[in-house]
């Protein structure tokens, strides 16, 4: 075995016979470069051919695997699937939308944002969901009171994505944001305030995809076609957002097998 490792594994610093002291002890600090490499070798001599790793799952961090799921999307129901030429379009409209956003990132990023903005940092989910859904919709409450003269409170409707907002907003935030909004999407229902910042965190997502954005908006294609079955009223504003998304993530991010067949 040893003869087998000498020949993988050749030495750097080969270590021969040398004079050591008579009370050389290997465990004090070594005095010569001769003590100090013999300390060497005798610790490597002692250390095992194979190491486990012992690993406490409790200090793992949450939601740190990434699961790309190969399943479809549900087909939509009868009548509102969308046409190949409908779709085409959105992918043209949308590449535009991201050229010009590209274009004029600096510009938009050095705009002074109000004062009543205050964006939450990276890694605070439920500050981002308050931040872009408001609390109507981040708390459930069917109504909020508000006083028609003192105007609009984004505190309670959600800030709209501006482009003062997104322009702002490195890779790894918009991934963040998109992945606490995709998470919330998981278990509540689709809103106008949701489907306007997926619609613009898709638009500031660069391409090529990393594996974690890759894995979200597959997640997202395929809960929009869940909700959209599961639409009783057949709401056709609400049924022609979730087609948009699907069809950006399946014909402008690649995800052809989430694709819509046109109608």
């Amino acid at each position: 075995m040893e003869s087998g490792v000498e020949e993988l594994m050749p030495r750097l610093l080969p270590v021969g016979d040398c004079d050591l002291a008579e009370d050389f002890d290997p465990t004090v600090p070594p005095r010569t470069p001769q003590e100090y490499l013999k300390r060497v070798q005798i610790e490597a001599a002692r250390c095992p051919d194979v190491v486990v790793a012992q690993i406490d799952p409790r200090k793992l961090k949450k939601k740190q695997t990434v699961n790309i799921s190969i399943s479809g999307c549900q087909p939509a129901p009868e009548g509102y699937s969308p046409t190949l030429k409908w779709q085409q379009q959105q992918v043209a409209n949308f590449s535009a939308v991201r050229q010009s956003l590209n274009k004029h990132r600096n510009h938009w990023r050095s705009q002074h944002l109000d004062s009543n903005v205050t964006m939450p940092k990276s890694e605070d989910e439920e500050g981002w969901k308050k931040f872009c859904l408001g609390e109507r919709v981040y708390s459930e409450i069917d109504a909020l009171s508000d006083n028609e003269n003192s105007g609009i409170d984004y505190m309670k409707v959600g800030f709209p994505p501006l482009l003062s907002i997104v322009s702002r907003m490195n890779q790894a935030t918009v991934t963040s944001v998109l992945e606490y909004l995709i998470s919330w999407f998981g278990e509540k229902k689709f809103t106008p305030e949701l489907g306007r910042w997926l619609y613009a965190l898709l638009a500031c997502l660069e391409k090529p995809l990393l594996p974690e954005a890759h894995s979200l908006i597959r997640q997202l294609a395929r809960r929009c076609s869940e909700v959209r079955v599961l639409e009783e009223s057949k709401n056709e504003e609400q049924i022609s957002a979730l087609n948009l998304l699907i069809c950006l993530v399946s014909r402008y991010f690649d995800q052809r097998d989430l694709a819509d067949e046109p109608s």
